[in-house]
């Protein structure tokens, strides 16, 4: 009785490149997939933070048409008001509203967020501005609240042209609010009850 062994053939053979060839292909897909969401997901991240100050922007420009925004309370203002359908007062959030009783809302669905924190409206110097929430880790690696204070002496619209600050790839990161009057201007036209 002779016992069969294969023996090795002599020459090239396609049942050993095969699978050398699949194996290859999928760590050559692994590695432009990994590739592909590292830097696009930072890009995504950006253009995200980018679109959404905007958006916010024109909800407070628009606000601010509807109701004429007298002041908010802090310097630092979270916004979680803009799906308010109605509210008692004049004040909605963080804002104090001259002509409450012509409230529009809800402004948005939902109130927009990026990495589960609020957006805000902050006090400075030069005006208010929309920014990324504290604590928040932009797309370029700042920290906003450590690597990037928001203080009222911050030059929000120069860290907004910085790469290293409130701009990611050409985007900026931080939009001034454009409100119509001045407080003083508001109040001189109030109705007598609301003063």
């Amino acid at each position: 009785m002779k016992f069969m062994f294969f023996e090795p053939q002599k020459g090239f053979s396609w049942r050993m490149i095969i699978p050398v060839l699949v194996v290859a292909f999928f760590i050559v897909l692994i590695a432009v997939a990994i590739f592909n969401w590292r830097v696009t997901s930072q890009e995504y991240l950006g253009d995200l933070v980018a679109k959404d100050v905007e958006i916010v922007a024109s909800m407070l420009e628009r606000i601010d048409k509807d109701c004429k925004i007298l002041s908010f309370d802090y310097q630092k203002n979270r916004i979680n008001f803009l799906n308010v359908k109605s509210f008692v007062g004049s004040e909605v959030g963080s804002i104090n509203l001259a002509y409450p009783n012509k409230w529009q809302g809800p402004y948005l669905d939902d109130n927009p967020t990026y990495q589960e924190k609020e957006y805000l409206v902050v006090r400075t110097n030069q005006g208010y501005f929309v920014t990324p929430g504290e604590g928040v880790i932009l797309p370029n690696g700042k920290v906003i609240g450590k690597d990037i204070m928001l203080d009222e002496n911050a030059d929000i619209a120069a860290m907004a042209q910085d790469d290293q600050q409130l701009r990611f790839e050409g985007k900026a990161l931080a939009v001034k609010l454009k409100l119509s009057t001045s407080t003083s201007d508001i109040i001189t036209q109030l109705p007598l009850e609301r003063i």
